[in-house]
């Protein structure tokens, strides 16, 4: 049998493996070497050394870890739940108040920590209750909350550009740059959306009772800064050195990590047990993807030297289709997949085998790698995994997830608009890192 369709034959039995939930990390190695061998012998073993010992050894992944330990430790220490209860009251003249701090706080969080459960876990604990007692609605809230949450996977420091840094073969510095924008787009559009709802419909947002909106602004404006200032120089120092070139992405990392530590010390809210169950945490989520990294690594590196991308690839650009429909054909397949799986195999394992198209047809692999990011946003409001859904069902029990799917539906049309609109106009991607980096 040619390598080429052996190849196939691979692909199809790690989809088979994934969606009768084997172990990602063991389907791939096992596949990988079940497949190598069949295709080109005892070279697989060697091939499986290289792959694994290259991962451990790629400098940038350690950065991680050491994210993960800083988001840990700000969530350790309330610092969201403090900005969060200061926009509240700065904002509480205004109609939609709390979905505006919402936003504003999942931003920040976004910055803050790459991790999208924390983040909407978080922002579910801090809001859920409030807008219920508040009388907003149901679905609006929770679309809201959990698109703020996925927020993370996309503004830096990203742990998914972090990993898909070394997938692309582009600096990680350069995707933190490219992210920034489309970021902030995303933000914009859901909170303007959130804001015209509030205000064709006000019943969907009620104004705060008088009895909870502060009596003096000029404390309200005071809490705010005091809330503001610590997380924001946090991430600013972390993200800004790592931006402009100060530190290398780990070295950002470790800065942004020992300073989380330091104002968990601040704010008294750091134990034994604490900093324990913290750094448990983030030896759990590191492994976890760390060892994917170089599992999906190997399997990609054997599914290479089997020769079937280039068959593909080939075989695509024979169609003799214009480039930005077989983008779109890209495109649709992610956002297909991200419905059943969730980022991590997609850019681990999917990205690489399209690589040599996307190189073929000329397209820029930094532009690229937001498009994939923003669409994998998409994963995360998408059912029937929809991770977000059952984080904010266990921290609000008292919303349905029948409501909750509804709301996250039209957040994830509004990630779709934004998709469109960075694949139209490529200098939201592009434009500040050619500022930074010429």
């Amino acid at each position: 049998m040619a390598p080429e369709i052996i190849g196939l034959l691979m692909i199809g039995g790690m989809l088979f493996g994934i969606f009768i939930g084997f172990p990602i990390s063991f389907t791939l190695i096992f596949l990988g070497l079940t497949f190598g061998y069949w295709g080109f012998g005892k070279l697989v073993f060697f091939l499986l050394t290289l792959q694994f010992y290259g991962t451990m050894m790629e400098s940038t992944l350690t950065a991680v870890p050491l994210f993960v330990f800083m988001g840990i430790l700000m969530e350790r220490a309330n610092l969201m739940e403090r900005l969060f209860d200061s926009v509240q009251q700065l904002l509480s003249r205004l109609r939609g108040a709390l979905y505006l701090a919402v936003m504003f706080v999942a931003t920040l969080f976004a910055a803050a920590t790459g991790i999208v459960g924390a983040s909407v876990t978080l922002l579910g604990i801090m809001a859920g209750k409030t807008m219920i007692r508040s009388g907003y609605d149901t679905r609006l809230s929770a679309g809201l909350i959990t698109a703020g949450g996925t927020l993370g996977i996309l503004i830096p420091p990203s742990i998914m550009l972090i990993v898909m840094g070394p997938v692309l073969e582009v600096p990680v510095t350069t995707l933190f740059a490219a992210a920034i924008l489309p970021g902030i787009l995303l933000a914009t559009l859901f909170t303007g959306y959130a804001m015209l709802r509030c205000r064709l419909d006000p019943s969907l947002a009620p104004m705060l009772p008088m009895d909870q909106r502060p009596a003096d602004l000029r404390a309200a404006w005071l809490g705010f800064i005091k809330g503001l200032v610590p997380p924001a120089a946090l991430v600013l120092a972390a993200l800004g050195s790592i931006i402009f070139g100060f530190a290398t992405p780990t070295e950002g990392a470790a800065c942004g990590a020992f300073g989380a530590f330091l104002l968990t010390i601040a704010y008294r809210r750091l134990t034994f047990a604490a900093l324990t169950d913290s750094l448990i945490k983030t030896l759990e989520i590191s492994v976890l993807i760390l060892f994917l990294v170089a599992a999906s690594n190997f399997f990609g590196a054997v599914f290479a030297r089997l020769g079937t991308p280039t068959m593909l690839t080939e075989a695509l650009l024979a169609l003799d289709l214009p480039p930005y429909v077989i983008l779109a054909m890209v495109m649709a397949a992610i956002f297909l997949l991200g419905w059943p799986l969730e980022w991590v195999p997609i850019v681990l394992i999917v990205v690489p085998f399209l690589l040599p198209l996307i190189t073929a047809l000329g397209f820029d692999l930094v532009w690229f790698g937001i498009l994939v990011a923003v669409n994998l946003q998409t994963a995360w409001l998408s059912p029937p995994v929809a991770l977000s859904a059952y984080f904010l069902k266990g921290v609000v029990p008292e919303w349905s997830l029948d409501d909750i799917y509804m709301g996250m539906l039209q957040f994830m049309g509004l990630q779709l608009l934004a998709l469109v609109l960075i694949i139209l106009f490529p200098a939201i991607a592009l434009w500040l890192p050619q500022l930074i980096y010429g």
